[in-house]
């Protein structure tokens, strides 16, 4: 991940579009760097998290209509890597 290297007066300036950002920050002063910022997780909306779950259900409702078993999608999946990974 790269990191941005801002002066002290720029990062106040600009302080709410730092904090927005998901790039971490190297704060300098005089060329020097004196911290950093490091952006963290930002925690999904209630929205977000109601769209994964209705995704998992209708995933859920596709599989079992399939008739596949977990255990053929694993296996599946793992035949698909290892060929792709052959590939490269």
């Amino acid at each position: 991940m790269q990191t941005e290297r801002v002066g002290i007066r720029e990062f106040r300036e600009n302080l709410s579009g730092y904090l927005e950002s998901s790039t971490p920050v190297a704060i300098t002063r005089h060329g020097e760097t004196i911290g950093f910022y490091v952006p963290t997780r930002r925690r999904p909306s209630e929205a977000d998290l109601e769209a994964l779950r209705r995704a998992g259900d209708r995933l859920s409702a596709l599989i079992a209509a399939s008739g596949a078993s977990e255990e053929e999608l694993v296996s599946d999946f793992k035949a698909l890597r290892e060929k792709r990974r052959a590939k490269c």
